[in-house]
């Protein structure tokens, strides 16, 4: 790999600002990079939001479109940390499994790991958190997805 993981995250985090528009309207941003692993985040923001808060007095709950966006996202993205040339590979989704636990209510940050990177696909499994008013950090999803390789 001729890229440190400072610098994929850098790359990477370009392409989201210059040319992702719907990532960068979410505010996704690349908090992690580490060999085979990676985090992003999406602050917490009421226009990505169900509703209004219920009758039960509490903040709305995040989107689940959103938290499967991240898991799409990262679980891909995660495969230039073992790609030889990070800046000219790339991967498409083949299939995406999600599992919603409980409603998120706060930030979110996706962590997506390995488990393989073929010759020319790839499966990752990704975490996604959610702080809840008041501070904790609680797992609101989780998923698996295949990407098509592109070394």
């Amino acid at each position: 790999m001729t890229e440190s993981f400072d610098e994929i995250q850098a790359i990477l985090q370009g392409y989201i600002d210059e040319n992702h528009e719907f990532l960068s309207w979410l505010g996704t941003t690349i908090e992690d990079v580490s060999d085979g692993e990676m985090t992003m985040a999406i602050p917490y923001d009421e226009k990505l939001t169900n509703t209004r808060p219920s009758a039960r007095d509490r903040r709305p709950d995040i989107h689940g479109g959103v938290a499967a966006t991240l898991i799409d996202t990262v679980g891909g993205l995660v495969f230039h940390t073992v790609f030889e040339e990070p800046a000219k590979s790339g991967a498409a989704t083949i299939n995406l499994n999600v599992n919603y636990l409980r409603p998120a209510t706060g930030n979110l940050e996706a962590t997506a790991r390995i488990v393989r990177a073929g010759s020319s696909v790839g499966v990752s499994e990704i975490t996604v958190e959610s702080t809840t008013p008041d501070g904790t950090t609680r797992e609101v999803a989780t998923g698996q997805g295949s990407y098509r390789l592109f070394r």
